[in-house]
């Protein structure tokens, strides 16, 4: 079992946690970085989060057979609030004006990552960007 098999990518919670929310952050507004193979997966999930959150923050609701508990209710002022408690400001506007409407028909799978090799001290590098 993987109980308590956590990815480590910081000191301790608090960092990690704050490490993941500024890497999310930056792939959102420059829309692709370099960073180490296991911190791009653990702030691929964030980023996918609230891109989905922001495609349902326009007003709308999400495509067909996908409305949730809500049954296709507008629950935009509930995304926005989320998306802005999770990313600093700039990232979470992003991700509401821009974002979400260019992935409205997309169903999932915002980000890639591709891999650059290895770095000086030998950790595997990537870049986690955003599809077209």
């Amino acid at each position: 079992m993987r109980h308590l098999k956590k990815a480590k990518i910081g000191k301790g919670r608090d960092h990690a946690r704050k490490l993941v929310r500024s890497l999310a952050a930056s792939a959102i507004v420059y829309e692709k970085i370099q960073t180490t193979e296991a911190r791009a997966k653990i702030a691929r999930i964030l980023v996918e989060k609230m891109i989905t959150k922001g495609k349902s923050a326009l007003g709308g609701s999400l495509p067909a057979g996908q409305a949730g508990a809500s049954g296709g209710k507008d629950i935009s002022l509930h995304n926005k609030r989320q998306i802005f408690s999770a990313l600093p400001n700039n990232a979470a506007r992003k991700v509401i004006e821009v974002l979400g409407p260019r992935y409205k028909t997309r169903i999932g799978g915002y980000t890639r990552i591709i891999r650059l090799g290895k770095s000086k001290d030998g950790m595997p590098k990537v870049q986690l960007e955003l599809v077209e």
